[in-house]
């Protein structure tokens, strides 16, 4: 568990989610139902607030990753404090009205269309009508679609596109030939992203205009649609690129965690959506007090650990007594104290942030995918469930862990090797409670962790229930059952036409915290 001081400063409550790439198919369920229910409109045809890609790979937008080029996240300066990568506010100023580093719609895609109308509409004859491709922002006929949001899905160009990952660019001199993309040597995994909600978000400190904030009920990072200029600042400042402008408003617009579901207690429409059942909701409880220098601190591989320190733990009397003092209802804290997302990020440690080197604290976590690793053991001839046997791959698996602590824990490589061995053990005891033999205790131990731990894991990861992988607090759910009942629709409405979380984007969120 992460270690807490005697004294407890300010006590906010954070919607977070945990996602478990063992589990993540490929499907893109959540990137679509997320783009019917929030960005199905004029001016975000480009647009994804939730996306689906297949690591090593560019990703979307292209080499996001890249913060030389793209400037996004904090900076450490030399006296010890942080400022905005993009550079200081003389420097951004005179950037206003021509930023050059922003990516162009190349870089995300250039979305288009097919012209269905002509394969109805074409007169009889012995010609086959053709729908031809036609950009969805021009009109114009695309002579060659080039790039899409998960144009290298299922590695369909690894060996063109995964060397441009700027991961692999980055680590391949110092794995060499671990990292490999022939096809008999190549690997892949899925990563879903969404808004990371930060703690410490660097899109809200680069807007001019002030019109995004963290709510501090929740801790979700909006957009105030009447306040926004449209000066694209925090398209640049946040370095997951997830903030992005609408052509047809002049605002930005980004991931808004489904907040009017969470305020009845319901989870995103891309964790509802979820084929996987890969993906966790709850509420964490930190420090706010102890943010700025967690953020801050001089090594980048102590970022992980220090935010883990930020985090407190809903049992400890002390906190829940500090978190009612702050304004956190009871409700919230039960939630808390029932949070899948704690458990896997603080009490058994086997979630990490997604770049963490960012120092903008990231609330978007991921359990490290170890299905290579059983495989390739299973290959070679062993016992690929064997605790001894998987030990020993990891350090082999194709997957090589340089590349994951490069993507979540800014290279340092012992804190994924504890994870997936922990991983790897509770598969291992696991095994042995399902085929009925004894309980062997040592490979809990040698992971520290105990056989009860091992099946409330496991419980967690393979088959929890709706219930247990979404904890959402439903403070407002009372409040929203009676509107609904004290305005009922009929047929004749002609709201009930209109998909109403349209309807919702449209509004201004209330803004509650600043």
């Amino acid at each position: 568990m992460p270690r807490r001081e005697a004294t407890i400063g300010r006590v906010m409550a954070q919607i977070a989610m945990v996602m478990n790439l063992d589990k993540c198919i490929g499907c893109h369920t959540c990137s679509v139902t997320c783009k019917q229910a929030w960005t199905n409109r004029q001016g975000t045809e480009y647009v994804w607030f939730n996306n689906v890609e297949t690591l090593p790979g560019q990703g979307y937008p292209r080499r996001w990753e890249d913060q030389e080029k793209w400037k996004g996240g904090w900076e450490r300066t030399r006296s010890g404090r942080l400022r905005l990568r993009a550079g200081s506010r003389l420097k951004r100023l005179g950037q206003v009205f021509a930023n050059p580093e922003l990516p162009g719609i190349d870089d995300y895609y250039q979305p288009w269309t097919y012209e269905y109308k002509n394969l109805i509409d074409a007169p009889a004859g012995n010609d086959l009508p053709v729908a031809r491709p036609v950009s969805a922002l021009t009109g114009e006929p695309v002579d060659t679609i080039e790039w899409g949001p998960n144009w290298d899905d299922n590695l369909g160009g690894a060996p063109q596109n995964a060397p441009l990952d700027p991961i692999v660019e980055k680590i391949r001199d110092e794995v060499g030939e671990k990292i490999r993309f022939e096809f008999e040597q190549s690997f892949m995994f899925y990563l879903p992203r969404v808004c990371e909600h930060c703690l410490n978000p660097a899109c809200v400190s680069s807007c001019p205009s002030g019109a995004m904030y963290k709510r501090e009920e929740d801790g979700i990072v909006l957009v105030d649609q009447d306040a926004c200029r449209g000066w694209r600042m925090c398209v640049t400042g946040c370095p997951y690129k997830k903030v992005y402008f609408n052509h047809a408003t002049g605002k930005a617009e980004k991931c808004t965690f489904c907040f009017p579901r969470i305020e009845v207690g319901l989870p995103t429409v891309c964790s509802e959506t979820c084929v996987g059942r890969m993906r966790y909701l709850g509420v964490m409880l930190y420090d706010a007090d102890k943010v700025a220098d967690a953020a801050a601190v001089e090594d980048e591989h102590d970022l992980y650990p220090s935010q883990l320190e930020c985090f407190l733990d809903p049992d400890d009397p002390a906190v829940a007594a500090a978190a009612k003092a702050s304004g956190i209802t009871h409700e919230w804290i039960e939630a808390a104290r029932r949070s899948p997302v704690y458990d896997l990020i603080a009490t058994y440690q086997v979630a990490l942030p997604l770049h963490p080197e960012y120092r903008t604290m990231p609330m978007v976590w991921y359990v490290p995918p170890l299905s290579p690793v059983v495989e390739a053991v299973a290959a070679s001839g062993h016992d690929g469930e064997d605790a001894g046997n998987l030990f020993g791959a990891i350090d082999a698996m194709r997957i090589p862990v340089e590349y994951l602590a490069e993507l979540l824990t800014a290279g340092d490589t012992h804190p994924v090797e504890a994870v997936l061995r922990r991983m790897a053990a509770m598969r291992s005891y696991m095994r042995r409670v399902n085929l009925g033999e004894e309980r062997d205790e040592s490979i809990a131990r040698a992971v520290g962790l105990t056989g009860t731990e091992m099946e409330d894991l496991f419980r967690l990861l393979a088959i929890a229930k709706y219930e247990d992988r979404y904890v959402v607090p439903s403070a407002a759910r009372a409040d929203a059952d009676a509107l609904a009942e004290a305005h009922p629709l009929d047929d004749t409405c002609p709201v009930g036409e209109v998909a109403p979380n349209r309807v919702l984007l449209n509004l201004s969120p209330t803004r509650r915290s600043a």
